[in-house]
């Protein structure tokens, strides 16, 4: 028996075979071979075409049938991961209208900031949490103000695994989770935000019906199946987007408890029982996976959009040619802490949600032609990257959150040393490494849903933690010298 997890995410897509009765990842895949591209026809845009994601979804799954050698039909359920955010548009022939606007397009900005004027501050934030700011919500409002013809075709609006899901079963529905990432969930009604809704002038018909997050999301078609050489009939019983569920991935499903990841975006999510948010609203709050009105989950989350993005620009346009990443971080770790006087600020992938939602660009700054070389600007962007969560997660602090020890995949940018002793040493957490990622942890989850497992307990009991980076003394006073500098720089450009 044997559970299917997908992750859709912005550079490629995953998906792993996990053996139900040990927990085992027995087969794993991604696609395309090389980062999946973004299209971007203005600066701050940031768009994807989702047959794209079809495609990849079919390449993986034939891979991992290869791979795995199992009988399709005993694979009992599926689970979709996603990257956040993505707009998808369909007319009632159920074909896509334009590409998808995803999570790093900046272009709703100035609709969440009107909306926040013109509803209330106070009002978004006791409702929603947060501010409407740059989410799916708004980049359906641009839509609106300047592709009319498209928006008036609109049958539904869907997030990619939504899109997806269409396509595998036929049915489409999304989660309250699902909504609260367009920014139109209401947490005091427990429903769609009608109040927003209204606002941007929406007819509530294009937005999907809302189920749970466990539940049963439709069953894989004839035609899909014989597609992806699947069995037809095996149940969709979980979505969640992309850091939810990293979160889901390390078992992070309590109060207290918190997960971070670090591909081309990053992330600190703990998890909160109480309703708050952040009165600038510079951190995010979703609807985790397990939240109900009766025992509220609330994932409070800071988000770096330029993170795994800066490392692949520099290995692309200023390291060496032919230095790969384990390369790059030998190299870092060559240098000391402080990257002697460079800091970057990782900001250059849209607007960024901890300075209010502004696109200042990427800065390096402290560059002397004399002293540094390849070695101090690679070192310098991991600091710079782990120091833009410090400043989220001070901010999360400010709400309420407490960091002592952080969750998180070995993989990514967790595989440099100086990247998560980095961590440790600003944050003072300890920071604990699992061998698992996103796709794994979807098809855990569908066990969850599809009802093979009782609970998160069962589903990850066979999950191991293979490393933990303790802070260390002797590099503290050094990394919070570098900090202080890199944040003053930041506060600098935000005059």
């Amino acid at each position: 028996m044997y559970l299917l997890g997908y992750d859709i995410g912005t550079s490629s897509v995953k998906a792993s075979l996990v053996d139900a009765l040990t927990g085992e990842c027995i087969a794993s895949a991604s696609a395309p071979y090389s980062e999946a591209p973004i299209k971007s026809l203005q600066p701050g845009w940031a768009e994807q075409p989702p047959h794209s994601w079809w495609e990849y979804i079919k390449d993986v799954t034939l891979l991992l049938n290869k791979k795995s050698g199992i009988n399709p039909a005993d694979i009992k359920a599926i689970g979709l991961s996603y990257q956040m955010h993505g707009l998808v548009c369909i007319d009632k022939n159920r074909n896509v209208l334009r590409d998808a606007i995803i999570w790093c397009d900046s272009r709703g900005v100035p609709y969440g900031e009107k909306a926040s004027k013109d509803v209330g501050e106070g009002k978004c934030l006791d409702h929603l949490l947060n501010l409407p700011g740059n989410f799916t919500a708004t980049k359906l409002a641009w839509v609106k103000d300047h592709e009319p013809g498209i928006f008036e075709r609109i049958y539904k609006v869907m997030l990619p695994a939504d899109y997806i899901a269409m396509l595998m079963t036929g049915d489409i529905c999304t989660t309250p989770g699902g909504l609260s990432e367009y920014m139109l969930w209401d947490f005091k009604e427990n429903s769609p935000a009608r109040f927003l809704i209204d606002y941007f002038g929406y007819n509530q018909d294009i937005f999907p019906d809302v189920c749970h997050c466990f539940s049963e999301q439709g069953k894989l078609s004839a035609g899909a199946a014989k597609i992806l050489g699947l069995a037809p009939g095996i149940p969709v019983t979980y979505k969640a987007g992309d850091q939810p569920n990293n979160a889901v991935s390390l078992n992070v499903f309590n109060p207290g408890e918190i997960a971070s990841t670090a591909g081309t975006s990053g992330v600190v999510y703990g998890i909160k029982s109480n309703i708050i948010c952040d009165p600038q609203s510079r951190v995010n709050c979703f609807a985790h996976v397990n939240h109900t009105n009766e025992n509220p989950r609330i994932g409070i989350m800071t988000c770096i959009n330029g993170t795994g993005i800066l490392n692949a620009w520099l290995r692309k346009n200023i390291v060496s040619k032919g230095v790969s990443y384990p390369m790059m971080n030998d190299l870092a770790s060559e240098v000391n802490v402080g990257s002697e006087g460079i800091s970057i600020l990782p900001f250059g992938n849209g607007s960024e949600r901890i300075i209010r939602n502004r696109q200042i660009c990427c800065s390096m700054l402290g560059i002397d032609f004399n002293r540094h070389d390849q070695r101090h600007i690679i070192r310098a962007a991991q600091e710079g990257i782990v120091f833009s969560f410090m400043y989220g997660i001070e901010i999360m602090k400010n709400a309420g959150m407490s960091v002592d020890n952080i969750h998180a995949g070995n993989a990514n940018m967790f595989l440099s040393p100086v990247f998560r002793e980095t961590l440790a040493n600003v944050t003072g957490a300890a920071i604990k490494l699992f061998d698992t990622d996103g796709a794994a942890g979807a098809a855990r989850a569908a066990g969850i849903g599809a009802g093979i497992y009782a609970d998160n307990k069962e589903a990850f009991a066979s999950l191991t933690q293979i490393r933990e980076i303790e802070p260390d003394l002797k590099a503290y006073d050094a990394t919070n010298e570098a900090y202080t500098l890199w944040k003053s720089r930041l506060l600098q450009q935000l005059q």
